[in-house]
């Protein structure tokens, strides 16, 4: 028991250093538009909870969406509540909160606060152990399983990162090396003509023979 108290207190510790839960607070300005970005790996449960203070004749809509500009979620004048969805793909999706005021009403800014739950952070394994009556160790455990799954694919995604901007690099190394001998060798074929044209000029004015 204490091996494996162990063990989770570790893995406790890197899911903290790498999944940490994106929680923001801001202004809103009346009639102006705030945007966030969030990156995310492949099929991901997103939670997203905010809370707006409320200002008499202003409200305040908001939208998700993707970097191809898919709509993921959307409310409008919202006060408290939350959104979710899970994505298909690595990609950024953005939430962007819209204030709007009505006429003859004088303005004032609102207090937007913003949590976003990534991956084991948005899962709730109190109703998942409820529903598959599990005891509380066994939710642990369930909830340790999925921690080393996600930092196993993030190592997996680092890997291939890597993999890719070596082969980049590599890339880019050949080609700078191809152009430099492409330019030397057409900096040889000028210099050469040069030297040929400059004989054949000098042998027509006689000055050399």
């Amino acid at each position: 028991m204490k091996h494996v108290s162990v063990i989770y207190l570790v893995f406790l510790v890197i899911f903290n250093l790498r999944y940490e839960v994106s929680a923001v607070m801001f202004h809103a300005v009346p009639n102006g538009q705030k945007c966030l970005r969030e990156e995310t790996r492949q099929n991901v449960l997103i939670v997203g909870e905010y809370e707006v203070s409320q200002a008499h004749g202003q409200q305040i809509d908001y939208t998700v969406k993707d970097s191809k500009q898919h709509i993921l979620a959307q409310g409008f004048d919202i006060n408290k509540g939350k959104f979710t969805f899970v994505t298909e793909n690595y990609d950024t999706f953005e939430v962007c909160f819209m204030s709007k005021v009505q006429n003859h009403i004088q303005p004032m800014e609102q207090e937007i606060s913003l949590n976003i739950k990534q991956g084991v952070e948005a899962k709730n394994y109190e109703l998942l152990g409820e529903a598959a009556k599990l005891k509380p160790m066994e939710v642990e455990l369930k909830r340790l399983e999925d921690l080393s799954t996600a930092i196993v694919q993030d190592f997996v995604i680092m890997k291939k990162r890597e993999v890719e901007m070596r082969d980049t690099n590599e890339s880019t190394n050949n080609r700078v090396l191809y152009f430099s001998i492409f330019s030397m060798c057409c900096l040889l074929g000028l210099a050469t003509w040069q030297v040929l044209y400059l004989r054949r000029f000098f042998k027509a004015k006689k000055l050399i023979e």
